[in-house]
């Protein structure tokens, strides 16, 4: 449907029996039409043709009245009003610049639900895809491409190395470039779709072009608007398919396994962070840039020593002393001394495996060998002192020259020819000599001492990432799960931008952002699972930052991505107006924290066999870290933001979700419920996915709907059923089934409904 037209549904349920459950009637077909249509006719009815569920064929008419309220049909007059009324509502939030730029084809249901005090509730269900499917993937692949052509180009400048680091730097190399070579190709084929891209279908899952692209990424919204009340409140979910490689499949099992396996190759290089390989190309670069400087005045004060004119020979000499100190604190370093003498060792152990692979060692070579082993900190030490003291020198006998000049003016003597220009430059040339010998020893050792780190680091990361296939796997999964966390920040952030106590946990505890998914542990769902928990527990490193944007225009109000894999920073533009309205910490960039969590209860006959015959601890594992993650982040937002809304409820629901977690329950599906009831209390980003986002996903999301209509609306309980089923026959996820299949069932079998948790079944007449 357009964006701008309200569609209502109607379930063909008993008429005149409030208390009748829609599955208990036989569904014919459906009929849809437009509020419009029924509202502006002088006739209260309108007549609609009945089609079946694939949309096909015409099976009958169904005739549709005005709702009546209290007994009395509104007037036309009122009705017109009630409906541009939330129409107008609806446009003035929906369709600003920001909603327009991350949403995108959205489907609109409109229900009415009786409360328990006999008035109606008017509840707009609405799905949307979302451009963020298509250009965050695309914009973390160029990102991945710079990244790993800066580690190429960084080993590359590194010079000459010993013949095991060198292979390390082949090796490396190798890593990057077919990554770099995936990736182009890659990004190439999502650039060359249309631009208006936005959907990715669960059939296209497995697809090698659409690797990175979330699967039938939506936002599941609703909006609940009470009697008398003039504005609606919003609830959402993001809704995706797991986020997993299914183009590699799960021959071999998910992330998680195919990581544990690889740890042992971690030992085969010395282990440098990012931050000491950082450390190393600055100290790199500030030795490179000092060296010249210092070789350059020397030149120059020997030149100097030429001239009579003792006023030029100090502030060269001063600059030198100056540069040159520069110069020995940067060799201070402890990192150099320490990767110099790892660098010994290491090269030792590889000499030393590679003879013993070769054969027996002549005496000469064990005694070469004993030589390196010998080699100490004290060497390092002797190298830049020895610079100090040569420096020293220097300006001890520069001080000399320009002392006997001062007395032999003050005397007025004639100058002795024995002491003339020349012969201070045959004193100073010896002491500079031994001083660009220091400085040159001092930057040789630093240098390979800097080399060793820089690639180790390299070398580090390239192991610890695994193979490139892994590599691959874990990039793409990571971003399905960015895009869909990135949607659902943007969406929570623009609703609560007039809320100052959000915006102040935001920037004091972070962001919270529960992903709730319903796959089993049996069979290839394992390895969608051992997928999803790596990539939600990455996106850890991600953070969000919030600047102005430089026009209302969609293309400057999307997201952009910055930073590297290990630490990624996405930035949200907000319109000027909006911006300048942030509080001062928000403006002046402060990043603000993601805090993933991710709990897993499968639902299905799957998880039947597993919970009989197979093994769910992987589950069990999932989320017990995750309860305990999840009660970390709410002490610190207690503590950081006492008076929060909210807050004081937690323990309670706390102990409620840490008992469900440890209670050997099958299918405990209130782990599900009571975590997004945390989620929502501490105004986090809640996301539901199973293997396709279309059919279990379909069973939460409405009945999330329905429960919170229950309890925070006052839904009649005995319309709980009806409005499930309703929203579950004629619902936006149905449409959702729709558009990635082709027809209007879930894709169940009674049989297989039969395990499922009587809360997550669909009506009847619905699947098949």
């Amino acid at each position: 449907m357009q964006s701008d037209m309200m569609a209502c549904t109607k379930c063909l349920c008993p008429t005149g029996d409030t208390s009748s459950s829609a599955g208990q009637s036989n569904f014919l077909g459906f009929p849809s039409f437009n509020i419009r249509d029924l509202l502006r006719p002088k006739e209260p009815q309108v007549s609609l043709n009945l089609r079946t569920m694939d949309g096909v064929n015409e099976v009958g008419e169904v005739m549709v009245s005005r709702l009546q309220i209290e007994e009395e049909t509104l007037p036309d007059h009122k009705c017109l009003s009630l409906c541009d009324s939330f129409h107008t509502s609806i446009h003035d939030k929906e369709n600003s610049p920001m909603m327009r730029a991350v949403l995108c084809s959205q489907v609109c249901k409109v229900y009415r639900f009786q409360t328990e005090d006999q008035r109606w509730l008017l509840v707009r269900e609405q799905m949307s895809e979302t451009p963020l499917s298509f250009s965050l993937p695309k914009q973390l692949l160029s990102l991945l491409i710079r990244c790993h052509t800066s580690r190429v180009q960084e080993v590359m400048e590194l010079g000459d190395l010993s013949p095991h680091l060198d292979r390390l730097r082949h090796d490396v190399i190798c890593h990057c470039n077919h990554l770099i070579g995936c990736y182009q190709e890659t990004l190439a084929d999502l650039n060359n779709l249309s631009a208006s891209s936005s959907f990715k279908s669960s059939c296209s899952k497995s697809d090698r072009q659409l690797q990175f692209v979330p699967t039938n990424l939506h936002a599941q919204r609703m909006e609940v608007t009470e009697p008398d009340s003039t504005g609606g409140v919003w609830y959402e979910v993001i809704t995706f398919g797991a986020p997993a490689d299914h183009h590699q499949g799960f021959k071999h099992g998910g992330l998680k396994r195919l990581l544990s396996k690889h740890t042992h190759l971690r030992d085969s290089v010395v282990s440098y962070s990012q931050e000491e390989s950082s450390r190393a190309r600055e100290l790199l670069a500030n030795v490179a840039q000092l060296q010249p400087l210092i070789f350059g005045l020397a030149e120059e004060l020997l030149s100097v020593s030429l001239e009579q004119n003792n006023t030029r020979l100090q502030p060269v000499l001063h600059c030198l002393t100056q540069q040159t100190k520069q110069f020995v604190h940067a060799l201070k370093d402890e990192l150099v001394k320490s990767a110099l003498i790892a660098s010994h060792d290491h090269s030792n152990l590889c000499e030393n495996s590679t003879a013993n692979q070769e054969g027996a060692s002549t005496p000469g070579q064990q005694d070469a060998w004993q030589q390196e082993a010998d080699y100490d900190e004290e060497e390092w030490d002797r190298a830049w002192a020895n610079v100090g003291m040569s420096l020293n020198c220097i300006i001890a006998m520069g001080d000399r020259l320009l002392g006997k000049e001062e007395v032999t003016s003050s005397e007025n003597q004639e100058p002795d020819h024995s002491q003339n220009t020349a012969s201070w430059q045959e004193q100073l040339l010896p002491l500079v000599v031994t001083l660009r010998d220091c400085v040159r020893e001092a930057e040789l050792k630093a240098r390979v001492a800097m080399a060793f780190v820089m690639m180790q680091a390299a070398a580090a990361m390239t192991v610890s990432e695994g193979t490139t296939n892994i590599v691959q796997r874990r990039h793409a999964a990571f971003s399905q799960a960015l895009s869909a966390l990135v949607c659902g920040f943007v969406l929570r952030l623009f609703s609560a931008l007039q809320d100052q106590d959000f915006l102040q946990q935001l920037i004091s505890a972070g962001l919270l952002v529960q992903f709730e998914a319903l796959l089993s542990t049996y069979g290839e769902e394992v390895g969608m699972l051992e997928d999803m928990e790596v990539c939600v527990s990455d996106l850890s490193r991600v953070t969000f930052t919030i600047i102005e944007a430089k026009s209302e225009e969609p293309e400057d109000l999307l997201p952009t991505l910055r930073g590297e894999w290990v630490s990624l920073v996405v930035e949200v533009p907000l319109p000027p107006e909006t911006f300048r309205s942030l509080p001062q910490e928000v403006r002046d960039g402060r990043l603000i924290r993601v805090h993933p969590v991710l709990f897993n209860i499968g639902i299905n006959q799957q998880q039947s066999l597993a919970e009989r015959f197979g093994d769910s601890s992987l589950q069990e594992r999932v989320n017990q870290q995750s309860c305990e993650r999840l009660r970390v982040y709410c002490n610190t937002l207690r503590d950081t933001l006492p008076v929060t809304a909210g807050v004081q409820s937690l323990s309670d629901l706390l102990s409620s979700l840490e008992r469900c977690v440890e209670t050997k329950k099958r299918k405990n599906v209130e782990v599900l419920w009571i975590a997004a009831a945390v989620c929502r209390s501490v105004r986090g980003v809640r996301l539901t996915s199973c293997k396709s986002a279309k059919d279990r996903t379909a069973m939460s999301v409405t009945l999330e709907q329905c429960v919170l209509l229950r309890e925070r609306h006052t839904l009649c309980n005995t319309h709980f059923s009806t409005a499930l089923h309703c929203m579950r026959r004629a619902g936006c996820r149905m449409e959702n089934v729709q558009k990635n299949i082709g027809s209007r069932k879930f894709a169940f079998s009674g049989v297989q409904l039969l395990t499922f948790p009587k809360l997550y079944r669909p009506p009847e007449g619905s699947f098949g």
